[in-house]
C-alpha cells in the first residue's frame, strides 16, 4: 500500500520528485567518486612527499622529485590576472548592451560577444602563437620594459611566451562569460525601477548605478564563473605560457599551470611515482575549483542577505 504522503499526491508527481532527487544525488556522488579515484591514484605521491608536495618548487621527473608550487602559483596568478583584465571590460560591455546600445546594435553585438565563448581553445592558442606572442615580443614587452622596467613585474627578456601572454589569452576567453551573464542579470532588473528613477529626475548614469547595485550578486556570480573557467583552461594556456616550472614575479617569464602540466606530461609519465604526482596535481586542481565555487556561493549568499537587510 502507498503511504499517506504518496496517496495525497499524484503518483506521477511522486515518481518525478524521486527521479529528480536521484539525479541530484547522482551528481553529488559523481563528484565524490572523482575525488576518491584521484586520491587513490595519487596515494603513492602523497605517501612519499606529504604536504611538502604543495610547497616544493622542484619538478624533476628524472630524479623523481616533484613539487606543485610553481604550477599552483602559475594557475592562480594567470587566472587572477585574466580576471583583472576581463572584469572591467566585461562589465563595460554588459552595461553598454543592456542600458545604452540601440536595438539595432544590441543584438549583433550580443551575438558576436557570445560567439567568442564558442571558439575552441586550440584556436585561441594558435592565434596566440602566431599573432599575440610576436606582438608582445616585438612591441608590448620591450615598451613595458623600457618605461616600467624598474618594477619586478616587467623585468627580464621579452620572450613573448610567458605569463603575460597566458593572462591575455585567458582574459579574452573569460570576457564573453562575464559580459553575457552580466548583461542578462542587468536586463532582469524590472523596467519599473528605471522609470521610477527617471521620473525622480535621475540622469542616465544614475539610473545605471541603481540597476547595477540591484544586480551585484548576479554579477559576482558571473565573475566567479569566469574565474572557474580561467583556472581550468588547458589548451590555449599550454600553447603560450612557455611551460617552465618557474616562480617569478616577472610577467615576461615562462610559467606553468596545473592544467598545462597535465596536458604536457601525462602521456610521458614513465614511472608509477611520476604518474601519481600528476594525479595528485589534478586532485589539487579539483579541490581548488571546488573551494572557489563554494566560497563564491557563500559570498553571494552573504551579500544578498546584507543587501536585503539594507533594503
Amino acid at each position: 500500500m502507498l503511504s499517506s504522503n504518496v496517496a495525497s499526491e499524484n503518483i506521477g508527481d511522486f515518481i518525478y520528485k524521486k527521479l529528480a532527487q536521484f539525479f541530484a544525488l547522482l551528481v553529488l556522488l559523481l563528484v565524490i567518486v572523482m575525488g576518491y579515484e584521484m586520491y587513490i591514484g595519487s596515494q603513492l605521491s602523497i605517501d612519499k612527499f606529504g604536504w611538502q608536495f604543495l610547497v616544493t618548487s622542484t619538478w624533476d621527473p628524472v630524479k623523481e622529485i616533484f613539487g606543485a608550487l610553481p604550477a599552483i602559483y602559475g594557475t592562480l596568478v594567470s587566472s587572477f590576472l585574466a580576471l583583472f583584465i576581463s572584469l572591467p571590460l566585461g562589465l563595460g560591455v554588459a552595461i553598454f548592451l543592456s542600458e545604452l546600445a540601440p536595438n539595432w546594435l544590441e543584438k549583433p553585438l550580443s551575438f558576436f560577444t557570445e560567439l567568442l565563448a564558442g571558439i575552441p581553445s586550440v584556436v585561441y592558442g594558435l592565434w596566440g602563437i602566431f599573432v599575440l606572442v610576436p606582438w608582445l615580443r616585438n612591441s608590448v614587452e620591450p615598451l613595458l620594459a623600457k618605461h616600467l622596467g624598474y618594477l619586478p613585474f616587467f623585468k627580464g627578456v621579452p620572450y613573448g611566451f610567458g605569463m603575460l601572454a597566458a593572462a591575455i589569452i585567458l582574459s579574452i576567453m573569460v570576457l564573453p562569460i562575464i559580459s553575457s551573464i552580466s548583461r542578462d542579470v542587468l536586463k532582469s532588473v524590472p523596467d519599473s525601477q528605471r522609470e521610477a528613477a527617471l521620473a525622480l529626475g535621475a540622469t542616465k548614469w544614475e539610473v545605471i548605478k541603481i540597476v547595477f547595485s540591484n544586480s551585484r550578486s548576479g554579477i559576482l556570480g558571473a565573475t566567479m564563473l569566469g574565474l572557474g573557467r580561467a583556472i581550468g583552461e588547458t589548451m590555449a594556456v599550454t600553447m603560450v605560457i612557455g611551460n617552465r616550472a618557474l616562480i617569478s614575479p616577472s610577467l615576461f617569464d615562462p610559467a606553468y599551470t596545473m592544467a598545462s602540466v597535465l596536458a604536457n606530461e601525462f602521456t610521458e609519465a614513465s614511472s608509477d611515482l611520476y604518474l601519481s604526482a600528476l594525479i595528485e596535481l589534478a586532485l589539487i586542481l579539483f579541490f581548488i575549483t571546488i573551494i572557489i565555487n563554494i566560497a563564491a556561493r557563500l559570498l553571494v549568499w552573504s551579500l544578498e542577505k546584507r543587501w536585503s537587510n539594507v533594503k
